[in-house]
């Protein structure tokens, strides 16, 4: 007999961001991406993070102070990561699935990657000039964005 409690598409998706932003070594803001085609099929993951090659541990996590001494120019959001993490795959059609709402220059990227639908779970800077530049962008290039609506089930890794 067929299961009928399996998780669906936007659970699972979803649930891979979620699981890629416990990646994340940010001590205030864990997020996570997964570009999924129209195949339904996963072509790329992110989480937030330095560049490869900037080692952590040497890096500043820091949210105030001297601009340098901030982690703002040098984290890498969860989503570039996932744009520039794919492997030779167009990402024409794709969706995003991304934890939190993309940054006005994530949504450039996301918009120059051809990816055209983007669902979030969480829009914790609603009405700043980041997030409504990228809403207007994604409009004017005809990028949809819904917000996740969780279903409270709960999905263990059963380790």
């Amino acid at each position: 007999m067929k299961r009928t409690d399996y998780i669906s598409w936007k659970e699972y998706f979803m649930g891979i961001a979620l699981l890629s932003a416990q990646r994340s070594k940010d001590g205030n803001t864990q997020v996570g991406a997964c570009i999924v085609n129209e195949e339904n099929k996963i072509v790329s993951v992110g989480y937030n993070g330095m560049p490869t090659g900037c080692a952590d541990e040497d890096m500043p996590w820091e949210r105030e102070g001297a601009f340098l001494d901030t982690k703002y120019p040098f984290v890498c959001h969860a989503e570039l990561n996932a744009i520039l993490n794919r492997a030779s795959v167009s990402l024409k059609n794709c969706t995003l699935y991304v934890t939190l709402f993309p940054c006005n220059e994530c949504a450039k990227a996301i918009i120059q990657s051809g990816i055209r639908h983007v669902v979030y779970l969480d829009n914790k800077y609603a009405g700043t000039d980041a997030i409504l530049a990228s809403e207007r962008m994604f409009r004017m290039a005809g990028v949809t964005f819904e917000a996740y609506k969780p279903t409270g089930r709960t999905v263990s890794l059963g380790l």
